[in-house]
This record gives C-alpha cells, sequence and structure tokens, in this order.
C-alpha cells in the first residue's frame, strides 16, 4: 500500500509532541499553524487512530498511541537523516539540517557571527540554533533534538564528548562606583561581604556558588535572574555584583551604563567553552564541518564578540 504521509508530517508530529501545541510548534518548524493542523489531521485519517488529545484553552496532549508513534517518528527521522549524512560522505558535499543548540549566556554574543561565517562557507546547510540550559541541552542531545551545542565543561555526562575551544576564568561584574570596582583584582572573602546579583540557571548556579562554599563563605544573594542580560542591568544600576565567565566587548549594560569586569582569585575554575556531542555525531560531515570551523573561528586570541583574558597580570582600567 503506498504510503500517503512524508517525513514532513512525522517532524510535525514530532514538534507538536514535544511542545504541547500546534503554536508553539510552528515556531520551531517555521511553519504556520493551518499546516501543521491539517498534517496531524491527515496522519490520524491515514492510520486510524487519534494521537492528541485537543483541550480547550489548554493546547494538545498525547494519546497513548500518539506517544508510541511520536517515539517510532523520531527514530524514522533519525534514520532519514542517516541517508544524508551518507549522501553528503558520497559526494563529498556539507549540505542538510544542522540544529545548533548554545548555552543561553553567550547564545546572544556568539552565535550569530558563528552562524553567518559558517554559512558563508557552507551555504547549503539548513542552519537551526536554539537557545538552551546547560540540562536542557544535555537533553537535546541525547534525544537527538540537537546535532552539537556550544556550552561550558560543566558536569558533562559521561555518554557524551565535550570538545574544548577556549578557556573563560571568571570575572566579578560591577557597578562604576562599586567600592571594589577599581581593584586589579578580587577574591570571594572581598565579595562575600556584599549584596549579589545570582545568574540563577541549572548547573551554573551551582558553580557561581562554589567559590564561596569551598570557603565555607556564604553570600549575599540580594537578587537573581535567569537572564543575563537582566543580571547586567541590574548590576550596573548597583544592585549588587554578579560573577560571569563571559565578558563582551562592551563594558555597557543594556540600558547604557557602565560595568566593571574585575578577574576573581583564590580556589577558582576557569570554565572552559566547547561543543557537546553524542557518540558518534561526529560521523556526520556536516557536523564534522562545524566542529572544524568552531575550532578555527573560536581559539584563546580570538572569539566572536568576547573580550578574552590572556594569560598574566591583567588591568582593566
Amino acid at each position: 500500500m503506498p504510503l500517503r504521509f512524508t517525513l514532513r508530517h512525522l517532524e510535525y508530529l514530532v514538534a507538536v509532541g514535544e511542545c504541547g501545541s500546534i503554536a508553539l510548534a510552528s515556531e520551531r518548524v517555521n511553519v504556520s499553524s493551518p499546516s501543521i493542523s491539517a498534517a496531524i489531521s491527515q496522519l490520524e485519517a491515514e492510520f486510524g487512530l487519534p494521537l492528541f488529545v485537543r483541550k480547550h484553552a489548554h493546547g494538545l496532549s498525547l494519546t497513548q498511541g500518539g506517544r508510541q508513534f511520536m517515539e517510532q517518528a523520531r527514530i524514522v527521522l533519525a534514520q532519514a537523516a542517516k541517508l544524508n549524512d551518507l549522501a553528503n560522505d558520497i559526494t563529498g558535499k556539507v549540505r542538510g539540517p544542522l540544529n545548533v543548540g548554545c548555552l543561553l549566556t553567550f547564545a546572544q554574543i556568539i552565535v550569530p557571527q558563528l552562524r553567518r561565517s559558517f554559512s558563508q562557507h557552507f551555504p547549503d546547510v539548513d542552519f537551526r540554533q536554539f537557545e538552551c540550559n546547560q540540562a536542557e541541552i544535555f537533553e537535546g542531545i541525547r534525544a537527538a533534538k540537537l546535532d552539537v551545542a556550544l556550552t561550558y565543561d560543566l558536569d558533562i555526562p559521561s555518554d557524551l564528548r565535550f570538545v574544548g575551544l577556549v578557556s573563560l576564568p571568571p570575572y566579578a561584574v560591577m557597578d562604576a562606583g562599586h567600592t571594589l570596582a577599581h581593584r586589579e583584582s578580587v577574591s570571594a572573602e572581598d565579595l562575600a561581604e556584599h549584596p549579589m546579583v545570582l545568574l540563577d540557571l541549572p548547573l551554573s548556579a551551582d558553580y557561581f556558588l562554589s567559590f564561596f562554599t569551598s570557603l565555607g563563605l556564604r553570600p549575599k544573594i540580594a537578587e537573581r535572574t535567569r537572564d543575563m542580560a537582566v543580571m547586567r542591568s541590574l548590576v550596573a544600576n548597583g544592585f549588587g555584583y554578579s560573577i560571569a565567565n563571559i565578558r563582551p566587548l562592551s563594558d555597557v549594560a543594556p540600558d547604557g551604563r557602565r560595568l566593571r569586569f574585575v578577574p576573581l582569585t583564590g580556589p577558582v575554575r576557569s570554565m572552559r567553552m566547547g561543543l557537546v556531542l553524542a557518540e558518534g555525531a561526529s560521523a556526520s560531515l556536516t557536523v564534522r564541518s562545524f566542529v572544524d570551523h568552531c575550532r578555527a573561528v573560536i581559539t584563546p586570541e580570538n572569539a566572536p564578540g568576547l573580550h578574552l583574558r590572556l594569560p598574566g597580570p591583567v588591568r582593566d582600567f
């Protein structure tokens, strides 16, 4: 019996199942909501069973059969992607879809330039970017929603592979008028008595707090935010200092106020920025090409949008 559905139908099924609504799935795959709704209805008619339960004002939820279908659809889509990889290897062409994740804290700084330069070299690649926290990156790689992700070497699971690119030591971020702002460096002991604006993201927050807990100290957390831009503006307006490993080329907060980035010293570990992949993912020519491009573009001497601290004494002011 001829098939009356396509891989695109399966992609829409997976997107709706993961997003829980047609509207959100539409944003993910960049296709109109009516087109996705029609595709889902066509799949249900083709197989003669409901895949979703429609809940008024609450989106859609998978039926028991729908969950089984979605898991099989993921397998089919993964196998189809391998055909594309095989074709690339045979022809030597870098093309096809590439789903790239990036940690929220530096996605807006690094990814646009990185994506532009990669796309100029490989225009036949359908580059899709996803901003995630660390836990979402691990989940996305394991579920094959992401092919590769740019992140830190922060609690990388043993079943995933990390390719290091550049080391990023931590800074204390302060407003220009902070009493510690003009120091050459500061320690966790210096900061502990001052209010802190914590960048409260999964795993990242534990890393920042470890600078204090390793010394038996407790920082005075005055504000918490999961948004890097909000953190920078709160700090610039005197709500407290923060800690970050990312220093953009501009030391100006989103609201135009000046910031100071003071190197943090003591028993602190630098973060390594790099790429996370599933074991075997580098077999894809497209993924290999992206990894090689990142190695060429993100180096200890230069990285898109970043002010890098080179080894040796540093004085910012």
